[in-house]
């Protein structure tokens, strides 16, 4: 156990900032890289799809694949993707699309960015199942 800081586990909470910041970072260079264009704010759905796609090969390899330290999954996970994604600023731009007056579009940006995140997380799963050779989700260990 680490060191306890009101309640919560220290060594945690460092890893989850120190991801977050990356992940941030991360997330800011896509915005300079990927410029906005019409109604749809792409950089987000760009970013939030991106990280779906991650969460679900991370959670194949740390779940399916090794026996990773205790830190891995908050640091990547929570932090690093976390930070990455933005589906608060997802629902912002839903509501400014909305309030625009631009209901087709925001309707179709929240509806397409639910399913394409959810799909990005299960191809995410079936790639990295099918890339590392463990079929249909057999554990360490060969349990299921």
């Amino acid at each position: 156990m680490g060191s306890r800081l009101g309640g919560a586990d220290t060594p945690v909470l460092v890893a989850i900032a120190l991801g977050g910041g990356v992940g941030a970072a991360l997330r800011y260079g896509v915005s300079v890289w990927l410029p906005q264009v019409g109604a749809i704010p792409w950089q987000t759905l760009a970013v939030n799809v991106i990280g779906c796609f991650g969460i679900g090969a991370l959670m194949v390899c740390i779940n399916e694949m090794w026996a990773a330290h205790r830190l891995v999954r908050p640091f990547l996970g929570v932090g690093v993707l976390g930070g990455f994604t933005t589906f608060s600023t997802f629902a912002v731009e839903v509501r400014t699309l909305l309030e625009s007056g631009r209901t087709v579009a925001a309707f179709g940006y929240l509806g397409g960015t639910v399913m394409a995140s959810l799909g990005a997380v299960i191809v995410g799963v079936g790639m990295t199942r099918w890339l590392l050779g463990t079929g249909s989700g057999t554990r360490k260990g060969g349990r299921r």
